[in-house]
């Protein structure tokens, strides 16, 4: 927070308009709206706090999440499926309709309300896509691992992050876990064990995401036009290092 300017007061304001949301949105009684009073009581934030905090309404934090959601899922298409890729290789594609598959074809299946020459904006910005002497338009192998764009990789880490402790704090208040949440972790290696591990994990992990991705593509083209609720999910995998102290012990979980 500090090497994003994030100071003390402003994170204290981030965190009551957290508490006055969660309090509306989670703890109503008999499902009607919350006076200022009750918030206050259930969250510790100032009532004239709770006033200014409604009066500035939402902020743009969904419109961000959406916007990368959308850069997510159209790289995530062209990488996968089938008229947009060949066995996992993103094809080069043309950026309007032709013969052959095209860009325009690839962001209408996957949005038919953002138009798609803002979609190619955001990604050639991000530097995800490049276009090629030619005219065709190219996906960097780059996407695959994420985006230099800070702008997007802020955007991620509050998605990613939001989305492990959401399910971490369902599993810490339910009585039977309902996400999967696991860790293995050893504490007394040699740099070069934990090279040899961090190598593997990465490779691994990289199958599994890749693969799920085409499962997911291919059955969101076979479920688009199904009837019925829909739900989102995302899998996270991380991997993290540093030294052990002395009174670290080998144990695994």
């Amino acid at each position: 927070m500090i090497a994003r300017g994030l100071t003390a007061p402003v994170v204290y304001g981030l965190l009551k308009r957290v508490y006055v949301e969660v309090a509306e949105e989670s703890f109503r009684l008999d499902d009607k709206p919350l006076t200022d009073s009750r918030i206050a009581l259930l969250t510790g934030v100032h009532r004239k706090d709770i006033r200014t905090i409604k009066a500035e309404g939402p902020d743009e934090t969904g419109q961000s999440r959406r916007k990368s959601a959308l850069l997510a899922t159209v790289v995530g298409q062209w990488m996968s499926a089938p008229e947009f890729s060949d066995n996992g290789t993103p094809r080069l594609l043309p950026r309007q309709a032709t013969d052959s598959p095209d860009f325009e074809t690839l962001v209408r299946s996957v949005n038919r309300d953002v138009r798609p020459r803002t979609v190619l904006d955001e990604l050639l910005h991000a530097e995800l896509v490049r276009e090629t002497a030619d005219g065709m338009l190219k996906l960097k192998t780059e996407a695959v691992v994420g985006t230099g764009s800070t702008h997007a990789k802020e955007a991620f880490f509050a998605a990613n992050v939001g989305d492990h402790l959401a399910a971490a704090t369902e599993n810490l208040l339910a009585d039977t876990p309902p996400f999967f949440e696991r860790a293995v972790f050893y504490n007394q290696l040699p740099p070069d064990a934990v090279d040899a591990v961090e190598a593997a994990a990465r490779a691994k992990a990289q199958e599994l995401l890749e693969d799920l991705n085409r499962q997911s593509s291919e059955l969101r083209r076979e479920t688009q036009d199904a009837e019925g609720p829909r739900q989102r999910y995302r899998l996270g995998i991380y991997f993290y290092r540093e030294d052990a102290a002395d009174a670290d012990t080998d144990e695994k979980a």
